[in-house]
This record gives structure tokens, sequence and C-alpha cells, in this order.
């Protein structure tokens, strides 16, 4: 099965790829490797939630961030070389606006090795960092970026 066809299996649709806010493109192929830019959860063009996780976000619904950006993330390599040429997924590094005290970066970053895992199977079991910040682009609570081998 293809991964294509695995997405559809799992009623997940790749949204279009995220305009890039600033000088930069959404992802780049370097040999064997596609590297993507840190993708915010974006659907349809808007930015989803706003705030820091552990105050106005909750630690769930960051979550569901999470997976909203590799879903951004897997569109951006998608339209570099086609998300059936994926080998394998390397690495995820997370980035969580945190209110003071709040640790739980790993659990919300969760919700983007989740999705990995149920797309990809083995292929989808990465290396990973998940990091406490202070502030993202336009008050994002997540950003995730991707690294891929095709």
């Amino acid at each position: 099965m293809s991964w294509s066809e695995r997405l559809a299996e799992l009623g997940i649709k790749l949204p279009g790829v995220a305009a890039p806010l600033a000088a930069y493109v959404p992802a780049v192929r370097t040999g064997s490797h596609v590297y993507t830019s840190g993708q915010l959860p974006f659907v349809d063009g808007s930015l989803v939630a706003t705030g820091k996780v552990g105050a106005e976000v909750s630690p769930e619904e960051a979550k569901d961030l999470a997976r909203v950006s590799i879903l951004n993330a897997l569109a951006a390599v998608d339209s570099v070389v086609g998300i059936d040429n994926i080998v394998r997924i390397v690495k995820v590094v997370g980035f969580v606006a945190s209110a003071e005290g709040f640790t739980g970066q790993p659990a919300v970053v969760n919700g983007a090795s989740e999705l990995l895992g149920e797309v990809f199977g083995d292929a989808g079991k990465h290396a990973r960092s998940a990091v406490g910040v202070a502030e993202l682009p336009i008050g994002a609570p997540v950003e995730i970026e991707l690294i891929v081998e095709v």
C-alpha cells in the first residue's frame, strides 16, 4: 500500500502547502532527504489558535495543533517529491510556546509523532526534539519541523 493510499484509508487529506511568512521556502530536497521549514497549525490559510500552552491553550488542544502542523509539513514534503517517495521519517523537531512552569512539551509533540506512526508504521519511527520556547511566530502555540528520507 502506498502512503497516499494509507492516508486515504485513515480518512486524512493533506492540506495545501502553507504560504511562507518570510523569505524561505516550505521544503527543500538535498540528496536523499527533504527538510521542511517550521510549520504552524494553519488550516485553510488561518492560524487555528494563538497563545501559550499551559495558559491560553490546553496541552490537549496543543497536541491536536501539533497534528495539524505535521500534516502541513507532510504537505510541504509532498509538494517537493510526492508523499509516496518517502522512505522513512528521520526526525521531528517540535517547538511549544510554553507558559511559565509548563513542562509537558513531549506530550504536545506526541500529536505529530503519533500521526506519523499511524500513517507510516515502522517507517514513521523517528528521532525527535520537543523544545519549550517563550514565543513563536504570529503567536502560534506550536511549530513543527520534519526531516524525511526519500
